[in-house]
Formats: C-alpha cells, structure tokens, sequence
C-alpha cells in the first residue's frame, strides 16, 4: 500500500501535471470502484482542478467550486499519467480523468479490487473520511507521545493504527522501528519518555529522508515505481538478508497478508520473536535466539 512518501510525490507530480488544468472527461471503468457519489462524473466535468493533496492515504483532488475526487488507493492500486490520445493499459483500469494534455489513469493489479473512488459535493463531507490520525512530521514530541500512549497496543500496530497516525503503513513502521533501536511486539504502555522521543525523533527522520530520496529518483517525472519494497530499506522485505547497521540476517513475522521485518539483533536484544504459524508448528525446535540461526 503507497505510504506518506510515496503518497507525498503522488501530489507533487499531480500539482506540476493537473493543478489549474480543466478535467474535460471522467470515465469509471467498473462502478465496484466509486463508493460515493455525492457529485455525479458530468457535474466533475468542465472544472480546473484548485488544489490536490493528501488525507490519511487518500489522494484528494479539488475542483473550482467546492467538489472533490477522492482517490484511496489501497493495496494494488496505482496512478498514471498518459499523453492525451494514449490509451490506457486494458483490465487493470479502473478509472480515468481526461484533460486537454494527457490522462490521469487509476489502476489497480490483482482481482480483489480494494481500490475506492469518492466523489464528494463539497470539504465539509471529506472528514467523513478523515480517520484523525496525527500527521507525524507535523505533530511535535507531546502531540506524538499523546497519540501512542492514547490506547495500549503494540507500538508496530500504534505506528499503523490511521486513527492515532496518518499515512504510516507496514513497510515505513518497518524502517521506523529499526531506525528507533525497538521490537515492533513492545507494548505502548511500556514506552518511557526517553524511548518516545527515540521513535519520534526515528519517524520523523525516515519519512522525511525517504521523501527526499524518492523525489530525487523521480525528479521531474510522474512517479511510476511505486512499491512497498525498495533496495535502500533496511529491513522491510529484506528477510534473510543482512541488517546493514549489524550484519545480522533480517527476520520477519507473517500474518495474514502481511509480515514484519526486523533485526533482532539491533531491536529485541537477540530474541527471536513467534512467527504465529511457524513458530507454533515447531514447538520445541524453534529458535530463541539469532545466535542459533547464524
């Protein structure tokens, strides 16, 4: 799922391809997509575009007027930006936004077509979909430490958790919580002072260097590599392989669709944490430490 980063040069490249621009034509390829319609496409068209930004992990974009096309791009789902005439790549479409210059396309991989599309009269129904989370390079120490300390969970499901932090998913909790020195199993309520500001300070960092880096890569261009696995993370879809800052092969936790990557070297004191599933279907023959899987 596209996080903050990737989320932020989604709106840097929309503002320098569709800011001001009029949106002449909206075609829903399948309607599973369009959860709201407030606004009906025809009442869309004919509109500039005054402003595109970022909700949680929505993608907001605002027309002369007071309307808003509000793009939630899940799991699978990506945007593309076509010279005008191109056509869009075939079942994967979802969606398009057609202006005088070229086409903003919604797509989404797989079968499972998670992606959403909500088209909203005016800003005052958008916080229907606001899940109040803090904006993490916004919200200073106090404002952070409020929001972790709010309710008593993990502190991986504290950092993904929309309503207490916006735009952290499983890849960016990763490479925070390796950044902060902490197992992503430790619980909130357990997290001094000194260990808040740690991981403020390591979410602050991450984010804002993963930002600058993305925007380096893509430049001027429309983002087109947008994925949850890049070579430069530190341990997020890096299992097995060796943590750049000890050496130590990366572990991970799966479940369900997902799984947590970490270094149990640098983050829980050589401890092996429970794969639910494997750990359980090797009792006794599963590992506690690194040291006996190095």
């Amino acid at each position: 799922m596209p996080e903050l980063p990737d989320l932020t040069l989604y709106v840097d490249a929309l503002d320098r391809v569709i800011l001001g621009h009029r949106l002449e034509r909206v075609h829903v390829a399948g309607p599973f997509v369009l959860r709201t319609v407030e606004v009906p496409s025809r009442e869309l068209e004919g509109r500039e575009v005054a402003s595109v930004s970022r909700l949680g992990k929505r993608i907001v974009i605002a027309l002369e007027g007071g309307p808003l096309v509000v793009i939630h791009l899940m799991i699978a789902g990506r945007l593309r930006w076509l010279a005008a005439g191109r056509k869009p790549p075939g079942r994967i479409t979802l969606a398009t936004f057609d202006f005088a210059h070229g086409r903003l396309v919604l797509t989404e991989a797989g079968t499972k077509r998670r992606a959403a599309l909500h088209f909203l009269r005016d800003r005052g129904q958008l916080a229907e979909l606001d899940r109040g989370g803090l904006e993490p390079l916004e919200g200073d120490l106090a404002a952070f430490a409020g929001r972790l300390r709010q309710e008593n969970h993990t502190v991986k499901r504290a950092l993904t958790d929309p309503r207490l932090f916006s735009g952290i998913g499983n890849a960016y909790s990763d490479e925070i919580l390796h950044r902060a020195r902490l197992s992503p199993l430790v619980w909130t309520s357990r997290l001094d002072d000194a260990t808040i500001e740690r991981l403020f300070q390591a979410t602050r960092a991450v984010l804002t260097e993963w930002i600058a880096r993305l925007r380096g890569d893509t430049g001027d261009g429309f983002p087109e590599k947008v994925t949850a696995f890049r070579p430069g993370m530190a341990v997020h879809g890096r299992y097995r392989q060796p943590c750049p800052d000890c050496g130590a092969p990366v572990q991970r936790i799966r479940y369900a669709e997902n799984e947590t990557n970490y270094c149990a070297r640098c983050q829980t004191g050589g401890k092996l944490l429970a794969d639910r599933a494997l750990s359980r279907l090797l009792r006794e023959d599963w590992p506690r430490s690194i040291d006996e899987v190095i």
